[in-house]
Formats: C-alpha cells, structure tokens, sequence
C-alpha cells in the first residue's frame, strides 16, 4: 500500500481500542510494555505488571496530549510511533545513551520532543512503513510546538535481532533529515532533527 492510503492519527481516547488491537490486548506490543518503558526508570518498568502499563498508557491517552500516532491502512491501525516531550520520557532522559546533551540549555529541552519507539504490524513491516510514521511524526510535533526531535535508534551493519528495531533504525532517520549529535554507544547514535 502507497504512502498516499496511509493516514496517520494521534491516539485519543476513541482510538485506544485500535492500539490494543495493535499491539494485542495480551502482548502488548514488545513483551507487554504498552509503551510504558520509557516513562519510566528501569526498577520501576520492572515492578509494574503488565496490566497496570496498559492501564497507565490509557490514562496517559485520556489525559492528554495523544502520547504518540497510529498509521492506518484501510482502516486498520497497522503502525505507531510513540513521541512527545523530552522531559516526560524519564528513561530517556537518564539513560546514557539518550540523555540531552551538556551544552542543551533547560528552555531547550522544554522545546525537544523524543520518539523512543515504534511499532508495526506483522505483514506490514518493511515497506517503508517506519519512515512514513517518522515523517508524520515530525510534523506532529512540529504542530505542537517542539523545535527538536531527538531520537536514539539502533544502527547495525548486520541483520537485526528480534525486538532490536523497536527504536527505530538509524538508516530511516538519516533520511528523514536527522543528525547525529552524541554517540555514546557504538550502535545507538543519539540524533536530532531542527524543526
């Protein structure tokens, strides 16, 4: 399907059933983390069941703003990239890899969203789809205010082991206009995109 029948919506509230059907309402896309694993510190992610993430991801979605988009694709949600403000993803925010640069001055952090994750259908995975919800992305938070997206994908020179891409692919933000500004991993740059 052509990126032209691909429509991208934030998650509100009466799209939360087409996440669940997304992600699967027992999985819950990655080993049950409903996007809850960067919000959170690391102990934290651990002490909280399975339920209780896809509880406080829905009461993050009524609250407000949408915490990421859906792409769909005839009416099924087939993708989702999760992004928002740098200072709510904590995880983010601590994380060696991830965590802003020395010389980010506090306004600007107020200014930066991340995108930590995605997710995408089986059977709808590598057609381009991540980048589409990338660009969609951009805009979104372009929209909202931000004035930077930083993001911290992984980067291989090797096929991807399950579940490794949930962070995007470092390739898909090269060519969605990002910059690398910190690499504090060998395989997770730290990337930026101006606004």
């Amino acid at each position: 399907m052509s990126a032209d029948s691909t429509l991208f919506q934030p998650l509100t509230p009466d799209r939360w059933p087409d996440l669940v059907d997304l992600f699967g309402p027992e999985r819950g896309a990655s080993s049950g983390c409903w996007c809850m694993w960067p919000f959170l510190r690391g102990r934290d992610w651990q002490a909280m069941p399975r339920e209780a993430r896809r509880d406080a991801l829905k009461g993050k979605v009524e609250q407000g703003p949408a915490p990421g988009l859906l792409a769909y694709q005839d009416d099924l949600a087939v993708g989702w990239i999760a992004l928002g403000p740098r200072a709510t993803y904590v995880r983010f925010q601590l994380a060696k890899t991830s965590r802003p640069l020395d010389e980010d001055t506090d306004a600007q952090i107020q200014k930066t969203f991340v995108v930590p994750c995605f997710f995408i259908r089986k059977g709808f995975r590598k057609n381009a789809l991540m980048g589409q919800l990338l660009d969609a992305g951009s805009e979104y938070a372009r929209q909202a205010g931000a004035a930077y997206l930083d993001a911290c994908p992984i980067e291989s020179d090797k096929p991807l082991q399950w579940g490794e891409g949930f962070v995007g692919i470092a390739s898909v933000f090269w060519r969605s206009g990002f910059e690398e500004v910190a690499r504090r991993s060998p395989r997770r740059p730290l990337m930026r995109k101006t606004l």
